[in-house]
């Protein structure tokens, strides 16, 4: 998969791709709109061109207050999100180049406000979306909000990944209506975060999908 071409795909507005970014922002400007005064922390795994934190914080009121962290493997993706954060002024965002899926990128910022698993879940194996769900319950501070989507081809993982967020203590905010095509949920942590795992692996990103049942 050519990862900077599939970006292409959001400059269709008719595109699932489209529809799904702009339910993507909508529920981080929602996010943004409901957190505290003050300072606030963000991570975007596999961030590919930062499309969906960019441009919510471009015309948000809280755009000044967000510091994230957007890590991406893909140079030219990188190379993209880092203009076009500079574009918007966005002086808050720095853009890691590497692999997502070590929990190394992000020990020293969690737990944080606002984490986004966008484009990730329909890339791993089921018994790694499971341990990215638990990751993101070490990650997120209490109260903050995990952003993630999934398509929605069969067998729909959708209700299964918004279940086992509930299980790990968050509360679900939103999860897009199936004839949308495509899903997006956001789940918000009720307790403190769990303590940081040791292992660095959270997951391993591939091509499509392996079958294999947590």
């Amino acid at each position: 998969m050519d990862w900077a071409a599939w970006h292409a795909g959001y400059d269709n507005p008719d595109s699932v791709l489209a529809g799904r970014l702009a339910a993507v922002q909508a529920v981080i400007r929602a996010a943004l709109d409901q957190a505290p005064p003050g300072p606030l922390t963000a991570i975007s795994m596999c961030a590919g061109q930062g499309r969906d934190l960019i441009g919510a914080l471009a015309t948000h009121p809280r755009r000044d207050d967000v510091r994230a962290r957007l890590v991406e493997l893909d140079p030219r993706n990188t190379a993209v999100a880092e203009q076009s954060a500079r574009e918007a002024g966005l002086t808050g965002i720095t853009v890691v180049p590497g692999d997502a899926g070590l929990m190394r990128h992000y020990r020293d910022v969690a737990p944080v406000d606002l984490v986004l698993a966008c484009g990730v879940f329909g890339n791993l194996t089921d018994a790694d979306v499971l341990r990215t769900v638990e990751a993101c319950a070490q990650l997120c501070r209490e109260g903050g909000t995990v952003v993630w989507t999934r398509h929605r081809r069969p067998p729909d993982l959708v209700p299964v990944i918004a279940d086992w967020f509930s299980a790990r203590g968050f509360e679900q905010v939103y999860v897009s209506d199936p004839a949308a095509g495509f899903g997006v949920g956001a789940h918000r942590l009720c307790h403190p975060p769990r303590a940081l795992q040791s292992a660095d692996r959270i997951f391993t990103f591939v091509p499509e999908k392996q079958p294999a049942q947590p």
